[in-house]
């Protein structure tokens, strides 16, 4: 039965929410605080990444953060604040790193981003879409064997999945790469892993939805959300008084201040991710994580970015040059013949991945509100789900069998 549904946030998981409910043949309306141009989805290294099978909430990064909060660089940075959100979501991300949880949520990362790499792949043979898609791997570039030997364990864990990896030296990786002068010692190369340009693709998106009748209303802020008997009946914004049979949340880092309106803990805390565009000419061809710096390299449609760094320190948008100065360096590290100038790193842009405790992804209803689907908390990997998490959402709603099993995502699950 066709249902009205209203999904608060335009990001990449509520627009790819948005189309796989308008082919369910649900009436679809999208509404966002911003003016839908802006923010992760569209600064984002445009990976989608199988490969990425060791969620956040890894043994060892609790060190690493009380290491590097120290230091305004590195490639982890937590901010220290007294904030009860922050310290609860610390506590719950502490409780999650074990290697048990980490081995148990394996299959289900890899699940989830290859059923995504298919519908990405399916969206660019629709017709609906004209835009950049390669899949080419991913190198991750190593400069001391210490992270080689550990990049090559998750390799040998990845290739047990089913993925195709290979350990390369630096002349193979020459091989492959074949025009662009590398520091590094090798390289751990997925082949399971794809690329696409973020600012092209959502334009496109964005345009298509409006074609086959979605509305999508733009700085449109939610002020107030009416429940009744476990149901949302009304939402009210700046400007408008909604109703709809049904609501999805893909709010990003925004979504447990919006939950929390509904009487409803989900534990999200915003990690700061920057990038840095080059429009000269890179020749580099291959998307490449730079490992000891933590920074990506994505050669996209007319230019080359570069992306990376965790910070968590709340919600804002302030950049930090200190951090936007450490990618640059850190290109350069790995590619001596590519400079990042200065009007570059002026141009950086930021944006917030929202991160669950446990590195999974919130997606389903709560028992606490009947009508309420959450698609957020996808970390690094919003843009690689982005088509899972959708395709995923409107089976919820329309009532249909899941693609892969949704129950690790489930909005109440304890830490």
């Amino acid at each position: 039965m066709a249902k009205s549904v209203i999904i608060i946030g335009g990001g990449i998981i509520g627009l790819c929410s948005a189309y796989y409910l308008q082919k369910e043949g649900h009436k679809v309306t999208v509404i966002d605080k911003s003016d839908l141009s802006s923010g992760a989805s569209y600064v984002n290294a445009g990976y989608i990444t199988p490969s990425h099978i060791i969620s956040l909430a890894a043994p060892g990064m609790i060190n690493k953060g009380i290491k590097w909060m120290f230091n305004a660089s590195s490639p982890f940075y937590v901010k220290p604040r007294l904030d009860i959100d922050f310290l609860k979501w610390s506590w719950l991300f502490k409780k999650s790193a074990t290697k048990q949880k980490v081995e148990k949520s394996i299959p289900i990362i890899k699940d989830i981003n290859v059923l995504s790499r298919e519908l990405y792949a399916d969206l660019k043979t629709s017709g609906d879409f004209n835009f950049h898609y390669q899949q080419k791997g991913l190198m991750m570039y190593y400069q001391t064997e210490k992270a080689g030997e550990e990049e090559w364990e998750v390799g040998q864990r990845a290739i047990k999945e089913g993925l195709k990896v290979e350990n390369l030296s630096k002349e193979e990786v020459l091989k492959i790469e074949k025009n662009v002068d590398v520091n590094i010692k090798g390289a751990v190369y997925y082949h399971s892993d794809a690329h696409m340009t973020p600012n092209e693709f959502m334009p496109q998106l964005k345009a298509h939805l409006k074609k086959v009748g979605v509305s999508i209303l733009g700085n449109e802020e939610v002020i107030d959300i009416t429940v009744v008997d476990e149901k949302i009946t009304a939402i009210k914004t700046t400007n408008l008084h909604i109703k709809s049979d049904e609501v999805v949340i893909a709010t990003g880092s925004w979504s447990q201040n919006l939950a929390k309106k509904l009487g409803i803990k989900i534990p999200v805390q915003g990690g700061k991710g920057y990038s840095i565009n080059v429009e000269r000419e890179t020749q580099i061809s291959i998307p490449a994580i730079l490992m000891e710096a933590k920074v990506a390299v994505t050669p996209m449609n007319g230019f080359t970015r570069f992306a990376g760094t965790m910070e968590i320190g709340g919600i804002n948008h302030n950049i930090n040059p200190v951090r936007v100065q450490a990618i640059a360096k850190a290109a350069q590290d790995y590619y001596p013949n590519v400079k990042i100038n200065e009007q570059e790193k002026a141009d950086a842009k930021c944006g917030l991945r929202p991160l669950s405790p446990d590195g999974l992804p919130y997606i389903g209803k709560s028992s606490k509100c009947k009508n309420v689907t959450f698609a957020t908390g996808h970390a690094m990997m919003g843009w690689s789900l982005g088509p899972a998490t959708g395709k995923l959402v409107s089976e919820i709603i329309t009532g249909k069998k899941r693609s892969i099993d949704t129950s690790p995502f489930h909005v109440d699950r304890k830490f």
